[in-house]
């Protein structure tokens, strides 16, 4: 799932995305893909009363799933084949 490249750099990371108790809106989505569309990597959390799919929030934003740990997800640009 993790990248080796981006391995160093999660835990530096920042999270730039909240999910907050609305949950995953397509607002939310579209807000990842702006970021992802300025970034190569995004890391998002959300809170501990909300269930997150991380998973399907990548698919959704049409990003990589690069790891999960915790409450807190990180996603990369999906690269052109």
């Amino acid at each position: 799932m993790k990248a080796p490249e981006y391995e160093s750099s999660m835990q530096d990371l920042r999270p730039t995305v909240w999910i907050g108790k609305q949950g995953c809106t397509e607002t939310l989505i579209q807000e990842i893909r702006d970021q992802l569309a300025r970034r190569k990597i995004i890391k998002v959390k959300w809170l501990q009363n909300v269930e997150v799919d991380p998973a399907g929030i990548a698919g959704r934003a049409g990003a990589d799933l690069v790891g999960v740990r915790g409450r807190t997800l990180v996603l990369s640009k999906r690269e052109k084949k």
